[in-house]
């Protein structure tokens, strides 16, 4: 990952490869021309006050995500001046909003791969700036390239290295607070890569098993207890949800058990996480043109367990458990069949109308094992349901609760750490079309409202008293299209930053 530093030096004199600066959109009052943001003033010296002209003749408007390169001003030991779009420029008296700042310094990042320093003179007035410009790049720095040739001509063959180091001017090192958000987004951006690495990791590469020992050496690192249930401990357990979405798979399914606990802590969550390593959409196999990015079916636990590992990395003093959910999802002659009865882990019984309604059976079982240890609050994460794409699109999850207050906590939370999120609700009418003749209940119910269907059918399953919330991530978790800000093309590790955040609010006792 990107080296990211602190640094008091002066722009003119800093060795590095480029010197990354803001511009903006001017306000009215300023008759709407290109702005300089805060932080590039001795760059602007240099040229002579002009900078925004030379900008502007070359086309910048400072719009977010437009990168605008040229050559720096004489006596600069930096060859380039890389000016990023930060959008509207703020009120008077007003900073730049947060995630504007992170998004530039994302889309700077990925500008500069194959660069071995940069020096960023974004806005930077405290250090919670410091904090979101240096998630923002280590997050934009991103690549996979795992599977990319290897040897002596891969750089070639594959495109350019991430950027290798980054220094943010105006920061100050030997300040704790400056120092402390930088380790905080170095210690939340790497682990969000993890799951990203995760996400991106071919199927045939990473099946419940696989999960399992990425979770255990994880855990073994970082000082969190493990309990991994196999096929024998689930069968034992009575874990029929879990059993029945890997019975048509030669990978047997996991449940994962991460506990991170401080002596300091007074609140305990638990974080459960959706982990279909591949999903086929079993007997009720998925329309040709829907199986090409099912890796991505596990990114809620991938989530859940980054989140878990950051809050043992920042020391936070809260218990946080993690559940990890782990089954593919195949259609075989073992595989459970539509019309089906499954007796889940808390004794309920679920008739299976559609076996590509899985993870909601997954995460039944994980969330009432949640359930019996009491948490303060559970929050579960999946790549649940298309109707949550069609309701909010491809950038925005939902927020479903037990709870309005907790909801509307989870919500802040999302939008705070810049992942979009829109509360729903969990209508009561709906839980009628689960009803069955057969068991306790079906895992489909009424097609239209499909997404807030699953919440309730989740809720059936979270034991009584607990505080709940549901985070629907289907669109989200996986970018299709172009790169965008700091957010790259495929696994994109969304809920991590919310649930670190819920984390900490819990923590400071500020969750409510």
């Amino acid at each position: 990952m990107t080296a990211l530093t602190l640094s008091t030096a002066a722009a003119p004199g800093l060795r590095a490869d480029a010197i990354v600066i803001g511009v903006a959109k001017g306000t009215a009052s300023r008759s709407g021309g290109l702005v300089v943001a805060p932080g590039a003033e001795a760059v602007d010296k240099a040229y002579d006050g002009r900078l925004a002209g030379v900008l502007e003749t070359l086309g910048a408007t400072g719009a977010e995500g437009e990168v605008t390169k040229l050559p720096a001003p004489s006596g600069f030991k930096a060859p380039v001046v890389v000016a990023v779009g930060l959008g509207a420029e703020p009120e008077k008296d007003a900073d730049f909003d947060a995630e504007a700042l992170r998004r530039a310094a994302g889309v700077a990042a990925r500008a500069l791969a194959g660069a071995k320093k940069a020096a960023f003179a974004l806005p930077l007035a405290e250090a919670a700036d410091a904090g979101v410009i240096g998630e923002g790049l280590l997050l934009g720095a991103y690549a996979f390239d795992a599977y990319k040739e290897s040897g002596k001509d891969a750089k070639a063959k594959n495109g350019k290295a991430p950027l290798a180091e980054a220094a943010l001017l105006g920061g100050k090192p030997r300040d704790k607070a400056y120092k402390a958000a930088i380790e905080r987004a170095a210690a939340v951006a790497e682990e969000l890569n993890r799951a990203r690495d995760l996400v991106n990791t071919p199927p045939n590469d990473l099946n419940p098993e696989a999960f399992a020992a990425v979770a255990q050496a994880a855990a073994k690192e970082h000082g969190i207890k493990v309990q991994v249930l196999d096929e024998k401990a689930l069968t034992k357990g009575g874990y029929g949800g879990i059993l029945g979405v890997g019975a048509g798979s030669a990978s047997g399914p996991r449940l994962v058990k991460l506990s991170y606990t401080s002596s300091k802590a007074t609140k305990s969550l638990a974080f459960v996480g959706k982990g279909i390593t591949y999903d086929s959409g079993g007997i009720s196999l998925k329309p040709a043109g829907h199986n090409e990015t099912m890796k991505c079916d596990m990114a809620g636990a991938a989530a859940v367990f980054a989140a878990v590992v950051a809050a043992a990395r920042l020391g936070l003093e809260v218990n946080v458990t993690g559940w990890l959910a782990l089954a593919e999802n195949m259609p075989s002659g073992s595989a459970t069949r539509p019309g089906d009865v499954l007796r889940m882990y808390s004794g309920k019984t679920v008739e299976v109308l559609n076996t590509d309604a899985e993870g909601r059976l997954v995460l039944a079982d994980a969330l009432w094992a949640a359930s019996q240890e009491k948490p303060d609050a559970i929050i579960d994460v999946a790549t649940l349901t298309g109707a949550m794409m069609l309701a909010l699109g491809n950038r925005t999850y939902g927020v479903m609760a037990n709870d309005d207050a907790f909801r509307a906590a989870v919500h802040e939370a999302a939008e705070e750490v810049g992942e979009p999120a829109w509360p729903m609700p969990l209508p009561e009418h709906l839980r009628k079309g689960m009803d069955s003749a057969t068991a306790d209940i079906a895992n489909m119910g009424e097609r239209m409202g499909g997404g807030l269907v699953a919440g309730l059918f989740l809720r059936e399953f979270v034991g009584e008293g607990i505080t709940w919330a549901h985070l629907d991530i289907a669109g989200p978790a996986f970018n299709e299209g172009g790169p965008f800000g700091y957010t790259p093309k495929g696994g994109t590790g969304t809920a991590v930053r919310t649930l670190v955040r819920v984390a900490e609010l819990a923590a400071a006792g500020d969750l409510g």
